[in-house]
């Protein structure tokens, strides 16, 4: 499946149906009255986040939606019928936002139902205008219109743990030897063009998510090689995995590479718990091997991990660390996540 994580669209509510203008008329009866009934209500338009869905790629192929229109009302009184309402199902962790980018709502929980278009109402018959002066009216409201709006929605995948790195650190291999995730390897950069998830499973009950981001460059956090749009995805992550690839000659100047786009980006991914990791060992013999964590060590001021993707050394422990992370991580957040299911603005 296609990964898509920003489009446009387009959504409209329906008309309510008009009111009717009607009159009893049978047989022996000269002066029925009106019994004209009301009109039905437009179709809102309504977006839900739903689990299983991973990627907007559906909103490539239709991006206009409208709901159903109300039936006008009729004779005897009989009430029009409601139009019917439109359903956008999206991944969790979409966002909705505005023409100009400012945020509607985050769908951030799986079953959470938001109306992003009210209806418009239905009009009254010209029963409902009957009255001891004017026994006898002859008009009816029309149905009020629906609304209509663009919106853009933007998906920020939901992942416990993000890999974050230079392109061709070994992410991607990392994601492969941590889980059951298959994503494309190859020996030069930006193999990664779009996040990549895998389910790691430690043992019985102990399991999170890990998300691969394409490789990151100088200039990402302005959207340099569409960054933003890359670090956006680990905007919801728990903890981050920063692998360093111990085969380049500056490994210090890899490392603040990504932490300066990190910071400057913003949105909290600067303060995320962080496990840093010289990649690629098994590729070192153990002078150069020591004298890279040296190196990244002195640069970062924190314990670097050894790890090869690769080889699967020293995997194992870097996800169990991570978990032990996530685990206090959400912790702290599980008292705050709290609302209802239903929003409507």
């Amino acid at each position: 499946m296609k990964f898509l994580d920003q489009v446009k669209v387009y959504v409209k509510s329906g008309a309510g149906g008009g009111g009717a203008v009607s009159f009893r008329r049978e047989k022996f009866i000269e002066y029925g009255g009106p019994d004209g009934g009301d009109g039905g209500r437009g179709g809102d338009v309504w977006i839900e986040a739903v689990e299983g869905l991973n990627t907007l790629i559906d909103y490539r192929y239709q991006q206009h939606f409208k709901a159903g229109t109300g039936v006008h009302g009729m004779g005897r009184n009989r009430h029009g019928a409601n139009g019917d309402d439109v359903v956008l199902k999206v991944p969790v962790g979409t966002e909705v936002l505005d023409e100009d980018k400012a945020l509607i709502v985050d769908m951030d929980r799986a079953g959470q139902r938001v109306m992003l278009a009210k209806g418009g109402n239905g009009g009254f018959g010209n029963t409902y205008f009957k009255g001891p002066i004017n026994q006898a009216p002859h008009y009816a409201n029309p149905g009020l219109d629906g609304q209509e709006l663009a919106i853009w929605l933007r998906l920020k995948l939901i992942a416990d743990v993000g890999l974050v790195g230079l392109p061709n650190a070994g992410k991607s291999t990392f994601l492969a030897a941590a889980s059951a995730a298959r994503p494309k390897i190859a020996d030069y950069p930006f193999t990664t063009l779009t996040p990549n998830l895998g389910m790691v499973d430690l043992s019985l009950g102990e399991r999170f998510i890990l998300a691969d981001i394409p490789g990151l460059i100088e200039g990402a956090s302005e959207g340099a090689g569409i960054g933003t749009r890359f670090l956006g995805h680990v905007e919801r992550t728990a903890v981050l995995v920063h692998l360093v690839d111990g085969t380049q000659e500056d490994v210090a100047g890899a490392w603040r590479t990504v932490r300066h786009e990190l910071e400057a980006y913003g949105e909290g991914l600067e303060s995320k718990s962080e496990i840093l990791a010289l990649n690629k060992i098994d590729a070192l013999d153990d002078e150069t091997r020591a004298a890279k964590l040296a190196e990244l060590e002195a640069a970062s001021g924190v314990k670097v991990r050894l790890v090869s993707g690769v080889a699967k050394l020293g995997v194992t422990e870097i996800l169990r660390e991570a978990y032990g992370l996530v685990r206090t991580q959400k912790g702290e957040i599980a008292a705050e996540e709290a609302g209802p299911e239903d929003w409507v603005p």
